[in-house]
């Protein structure tokens, strides 16, 4: 399953800046049974907008994860929350649907 939010930074805080520190804390968070990455995308034609991306085993892998667990993960979470309004998408299950280019095989089924 896929976490998807939108994280618009504040004026005088950079993505540069919340990358870092989501880096750090996905490194940390990617050690959580059930983790399968994250990846973390710079909006188009924009300096403060971000799109993340974090991939589950399965829903319940990711309901399990304690964030507060962990001290250096709330103190990164706490330190970059202020600096960010982040809008959660929601969570996705994989994709139902594929249409792959011509020189790729379908890996889902029509």
């Amino acid at each position: 399953m896929k976490f998807i939010f939108e994280v618009t930074v504040k004026d005088g805080y950079t993505v540069e800046e919340y990358a870092q520190a989501w880096l750090e804390a996905s490194r940390i968070i990617q050690q959580t049974p059930g983790a399968r990455g994250t990846w973390l995308h710079r909006k188009i034609g924009t300096d403060d907008t971000l799109l993340a991306i974090a991939e589950w085993e399965s829903k319940q892998a990711r309901d399990a994860k304690n964030d507060d667990a962990d001290e250096v993960v709330r103190s990164i979470m706490a330190r970059h929350a202020r600096y960010c309004d982040i809008r959660v998408l929601g969570e996705f299950e994989e994709p139902e649907w594929h249409v792959p280019p011509p020189n790729e095989t379908p890996d889902i089924d029509d």
